[in-house]
């Protein structure tokens, strides 16, 4: 399975690389591109999202890396899109999630979004803010656009992916609905409330998503576990949809939506705190592990 991610090196110089998962208790390799390429070719990939311009047969032709390419993974990675222009969420998209939220299944997809600054890549803390006392975790399979997508058919949705990541949609729930209106944007969207990757996977290697396994383990407990195929709007209508509306552009981001078992579900509720250790799993795409923390002011 190739899988692509993206780091910064001691030095500040941010690094392009295929990564390798192991088992949960194994460290992650990775092999930079250059070792497969060369400098100039891994530098227009970290830094400019270069591999949406990419087909399929040039990704499937690199070389295959010899053992000593591959290193020990660092400890934190970067998201493994650089800079999307969109960060789109489906929520109430898995049946038995709405119905223990106490919410009617949606007739139509219900989208909300993040801001940029919410994004953070394995490895690095999920900051508890000073604002919320109910902050909860989600699981989620994320698409990758990987073309220009507008007005675009069902049928045809599939052709403008690029591939597949595993995200956490943290939300703070006494924001998202405890406040006038029900203030969706800012529950969903403080900084380091959209963890992605380890990696992300090009469609032909991870297949087209609709049934892929999605788990969250609050440290050693699992706490959700669902497939894709229990989606209500699966992946191409929601790019249909979305397209109908606004122009999905390589590298944007659709988070596709939640299993049950939330902590707002649960009785009693199992909210965040310091010293919480979440990991999203993802079979083919690997493990996402980022630790909580209080919110430190200045």
């Amino acid at each position: 399975m190739t899988a692509f991610c993206r780091y910064r090196e001691s030095s500040g110089k941010i690094r392009f690389a295929l990564y390798q998962c192991g088992a949960p208790e194994e460290v992650g390799k990775v092999c930079p591109l250059a070792k497969l390429t060369d400098a100039a070719t891994e530098e227009k990939l970290a830094e400019n999202n270069d591999l949406f311009s990419w087909s399929p047969e040039q990704i499937a032709g690199l070389p295959e890396p010899k053992e000593s390419d591959w290193i020990d993974a660092p400890p934190t990675l970067l998201p493994p899109v650089s800079n999307p222009e969109k960060v789109i969420c489906i929520g109430l998209n898995y049946l038995d999630h709405a119905i223990e939220t106490g919410s009617e299944p949606p007739e139509l997809p219900v989208v909300f979004s993040k801001f940029n600054s919410s994004l953070i890549g394995h490895g690095e803390s999920i900051v508890l803010p000073s604002l919320s006392e109910k902050v909860d975790y989600e699981a989620e399979l994320v698409v990758v656009i990987g073309k220009t997508a507008r007005h675009v058919g069902k049928d045809d949705a599939m052709d403008y992916v690029f591939g597949f990541t595993a995200g956490h949609d943290v939300s703070a729930r006494d924001w998202q609905k405890g406040r006038p209106g029900g203030q969706w944007l800012l529950g969903k969207t403080f900084d380091t409330f959209a963890p992605v990757g380890p990696a992300m996977v090009a469609k032909e290697q991870f297949g087209d998503g609709s049934d892929a396994s999605v788990k969250m383990y609050l440290g050693e407990e699992m706490v959700q576990s669902s497939t894709t195929a229990q989606l209500i709007f699966d992946i191409p209508t929601l790019i249909s949809h979305l397209s109908g509306f606004v122009t999905l552009r390589p590298g944007d981001l659709i988070f596709t939506g939640t299993p049950p078992g939330v902590g707002v579900a649960r009785n009693p509720p199992r909210f965040l705190v310091d010293g919480d250790q979440c990991t999203v799993e993802i079979e083919g795409i690997g493990r996402l592990t980022n630790p909580c923390r209080d919110e430190v002011k200045d």
